[in-house]
């Protein structure tokens, strides 16, 4: 039996196979937020990359990591520069998430129908006035209005 890429690498650890990298699944979650604001199906998107379904699943979830030149071509299909999917990943460490990571609040908002159609109206926006004027608005609504 011969051993996948994952078994072979001396740096895999039982943990590492396990649970998806971090920087994975931000990626993953990036395709799927773009995907989701273009109105595509992960079926549209698969017969574009040329895989199934359920391969863009695993993308989607960090399960399966992108290639490069894969990743290129999803850049391409989804109408974003590559940098798009690393956006907002500075402030995770490479190795894991920090204590204080908003990671699984913007994967919650990421995943409802209403946080996509939320993000993709207010990308409409074109105002900075108005778009602090919402942002205001939202933490009123949530009961934050005093914090920043």
């Amino acid at each position: 039996m011969e051993l996948g890429e994952d078994e072979k690498r001396a740096d895999a650890s039982p943990e590492t196979e396990r649970s998806p990298n971090p920087v994975d699944v931000h990626v993953g979650s990036r395709v799927r937020l773009r995907r989701l604001l273009l109105g595509l199906s992960q079926e549209k998107l698969g017969d574009e990359l040329g895989v199934t379904f359920q391969q863009v699943q695993k993308y989607e979830r960090g399960a399966n990591r992108i290639g490069a030149s894969r990743l290129y071509r999803v850049a391409k299909v989804l109408q974003v520069p590559i940098g798009f999917f690393f956006e907002g990943l500075e402030a995770a460490p490479v190795a894991g998430f920090a204590e204080g990571d908003q990671t699984p609040l913007i994967d919650d908002f990421i995943n409802s129908p209403e946080g996509v159609q939320l993000a993709a109206a207010f990308a409409r926006i074109r105002d900075p006035a108005v778009r602090r004027k919402l942002l205001e608005l939202a933490r009123t609504l949530a009961g934050e209005a005093g914090e920043s």
